[in-house]
């Protein structure tokens, strides 16, 4: 498959569908900046590709201003101040389930994420476009229809034995009683007026006002532990990002808790195996890139939680004394066992940068498709299952408290590379999301690939996404035969998947040279575009 990268000087937008990234860029020509464009982007793609995200989950912002360190969004919701180990014990659940309203136990990030991006936007960067204007676009979809894409049309063929007795699940993604069939308008009426009412009231709304009454009323008719003053407490905090030193520069991503430290340390250790000396593509580069990931996944799972909670500073988990102490534990010969499995999830990025440089790498995640399945009545918001990753074993480093943050696959990426250039980049898919980001980083940036082909070529991915039970090594079968021949003859588990698989994820990415010429990618496995002007 042939796709040309994208390029332009004004402005880029690349997005897991195209309408968001059309979003991005219509806000981009009316003045408005990189912040301002992704607010629309988000917006817009919560609606059109509600199976992977929504106003009823999560988001994370990194942000860069030319000449200033750059600065995180996050916009997680906490669990409820009633979701306790002793409440589930109460309802008679050992382990919180993946769907269902005792799945519903975080409260939403995502409004109160773009409602303080918007004050950055206006207090740093001089926004003046009003929420009205970035959510339009969203909102006309949501009332008038949006085309049905086949990812939608598929992920909900096979989501449908499973979450279609869920509360409101059917009426809102089957509203004729069947699954949408490629090319037909989905209608979505109860979220339009909720997004019209956020936009005229504000994003403060859905955790103080109308919204948030109606909202913690369903949640809790339902039987969720989610109550209004949960909502009261939330807010969405700026912090500060991780960092590592690399060969090629400096790369950011987001702190804990997401796996942002992961992605970073993948890299990492990886810029210490070598791969200057070995070629893309072959058995010696995905070895060294699977083992990496293994060992970047053992900090994860020994460290990385709500920081509250943290013993060790994340940071100190990228030092370069860690990445050698991790780099030398990798055989270059034979695979390291791997470890117990992680759940999927299901989320999308997106990447903005305006002609001014100021760029925003973004992501956006209801957890697993259609999250825990269940759609408010009042609202039409289907509701985020985050939650469901702690854990009810009091000594788990994810066990759940009450108000405590739940760990996150979700991390967007930036890169200041030595040359110059500004990258901003990143995936969906769980446990992939780090694996991918190292792909398309090293083929783009190590070895010199366009950027379109560092995202179009085959891929793999160690662990699970996307629902996929097995823990093996998946490649896509246009990896030639001798590479997974060698890779299993060094102990991988290899899986073989088609040619452009959705399991490896929909990533994205646009990079800014120094002369300001931008060039933008979007994965051939998504519904995507990269849009420039």
């Amino acid at each position: 498959m042939s796709i040309q990268t994208s390029r332009a000087t004004r402005g880029m937008a690349s997005a897991p569908h195209s309408l968001a990234s059309a979003s991005a860029v219509a806000v981009l020509r009316e003045g408005g900046n990189a912040i301002e464009a992704m607010i629309a982007a988000a917006a817009t793609i919560s609606v059109v590709y509600p199976h992977m995200n929504g106003i009823g989950g999560d988001s994370f912002w990194l942000i860069h201003e030319p000449g200033k360190p750059p600065t995180t969004i996050d916009a997680c919701g906490q669990a409820a101040l009633t979701a306790s180990r002793a409440w589930y014990r109460e309802h008679a659940v050992t382990t919180i389930p993946f769907r269902g309203p005792l799945a519903a136990n975080t409260v939403a990030g995502t409004v109160g994420g773009w409602g303080l991006a918007q004050r950055l936007s206006r207090t740093r960067l001089g926004g003046r476009l009003p929420l009205s204007r970035l959510l339009g676009d969203a909102i006309h979809y949501a009332q008038h229809g949006h085309p049905v894409t086949r990812s939608y049309t598929d992920t909900t063929q096979a989501k449908r034995a499973e979450l279609g007795a869920q509360p409101g699940f059917a009426a809102r993604f089957m509203p004729t009683g069947e699954v949408p069939r490629p090319g037909s308008l989905l209608v979505q009426s109860k979220l339009a007026t909720t997004l019209a009412r956020i936009a005229a009231a504000g994003t403060d709304d859905f955790y103080q006002g109308e919204l948030a009454r109606s909202i913690a009323s369903d949640l809790a008719a339902l039987g969720s532990p989610l109550a209004a003053d949960d909502f009261t407490a939330y807010r969405a905090t700026e912090r500060a990002p991780v960092y590592l030193a690399h060969s090629r520069g400096t790369l950011y991503n987001m702190a804990p808790p997401t796996q942002g430290m992961v992605s970073l340390a993948l890299l990492g250790i990886a810029d210490r195996l070598g791969l200057d000396a070995v070629e893309p593509e072959s058995a010696d580069y995905l070895h060294r890139m699977v083992e990496a990931t293994k060992q970047a996944f053992f900090l994860r799972d020994r460290h990385v939680t709500d920081p509250t909670y943290m013993t060790v500073a994340p940071q100190s988990l990228l030092s370069p004394a860690e990445m050698d102490r991790r780099a030398a534990r990798v055989d270059l010969a034979r695979a390291l066992p791997w470890p117990a499995p992680q759940p999927p999830s299901d989320t999308v990025w997106m990447g903005v940068i305006d002609d001014t440089g100021r760029a925003v790498s973004f992501i956006q995640s209801i957890y697993h498709e259609f999250g825990s399945g269940i759609v408010l009545d009042g609202t039409g918001v289907n509701w985020q299952n985050r939650g469901a990753s702690f854990s009810l074993d009091a000594s788990a480093l994810n066990t759940l408290e009450p108000g405590r943050k739940p760990f996150h696959t979700l991390n967007p990426a930036l890169a200041h590379l030595h040359d110059g250039r500004v990258m901003v980049y990143g995936t969906m898919g769980g446990e992939g999301q780090p694996q991918t980001q190292a792909a398309v980083f090293t083929r783009h940036v190590v070895y010199g690939q366009d950027l379109q082909a560092s995202i179009s070529a085959p891929r793999w991915l160690l662990g699970r996404t996307w629902g996929q039970a097995t823990q093996s090594l998946k490649i896509e079968s246009r990896f030639d035969g001798a590479v997974i021949d060698a890779l299993r003859a060094r102990g991988h588990e290899v899986e073989v998947y088609g040619d452009f698989d959705e399991t490896m994820g929909h990533a994205g990415a646009i990079v800014r040279a120094g002369n300001g010429v931008l060039e933008g990618a979007s994965d051939p496995r998504s519904d995507g575009a990269a849009i420039g002007y």
